[in-house]
């Protein structure tokens, strides 16, 4: 035990010697194989000591491996992207073959409110037409005031936006909630214009410099499916 006073620490360990690491580098020839990242973090031996003579050669290695640092930084951000973009892709799939399994108007409200969000991993979806002047009721659409898409949404397929309160006409009570959303317009013919609403909790889950191409081929699958499935008046 030890006595009042005395420290319970241990004693700090002594540096290892240069020659210590001489000796296991020799006993273990294939160290620096076995861990190539080493290497690089050695520095390189220049050709002069001391001296007016600049080494260019210590530079210009030292430039390498800044530019390579930098290849390899752009090299993770391009696979980080390309499964993302990956699973994006799949996401947009499974919810298009959602919305074609609906079979019929009901179902595919259903399939808007209840599957979408998980599928596409946004927190509400809702699905919308400017339908307050036609005798066809709806359950779980939102009515819409005639002219709202061309006065939100312009002569765009799809509106993004982040950090962005949405609009409580479009997505109801939910609308304070949502901080970035995509507005997909709808056209499916010989019926009212529509839209479907993506909207986030997350504000940067949406953004103008997102690519909209997938949403457009969602919004195509769902035009053919209201188009046969639109009830009559």
């Amino acid at each position: 035990m030890a006595k009042s006073g005395e420290s319970l620490e241990r004693p700090a360990a002594p540096p290892v010697s240069e020659a210590q690491v001489v000796a296991y580098l020799r006993a273990h020839p294939d160290f620096l194989a076995q861990h190539p990242d080493l290497i690089a973090k050695m520095a390189p031996p220049t050709r002069f000591d001391g001296g007016a003579v600049v080494d260019l050669q210590h530079y210009m290695i030292g430039t390498l491996r800044q530019e390579l640092d930098q290849m390899r930084g752009c090299a993770e951000h391009l696979i980080s992207t390309s499964r993302s973009n990956m699973s994006t892709q799949n996401r947009t799939l499974e919810a298009a073959l959602s919305i074609l399994d609906a079979a019929g108007m009901d179902g595919l409200v259903q399939v808007v409110a209840e599957d979408l969000p998980a599928l596409l991993d946004v927190d509400i979806c809702a699905l919308g037409f400017e339908i307050d002047e036609h005798p066809v009721i709806l359950p779980g659409v939102h009515p819409l005031p005639a002219g709202l898409l061309d006065q939100v949404i312009g002569c765009s397929e799809v509106m993004l936006r982040g950090h962005c309160n949405g609009d409580p006409v479009i997505f109801g009570d939910a609308a304070s909630s949502v901080a970035s959303f995509a507005l997909v317009r709808l056209d499916p013919p010989g019926c009212p214009p529509g839209l479907l609403a993506l909207g986030a909790f997350n504000g940067r889950t949406f953004h103008t410099s997102q690519g909209t191409e997938l949403l457009s081929f969602l919004a195509r699958v769902m035009e053919d499916c209201i188009a046969r499935w639109w009830p009559a008046p």
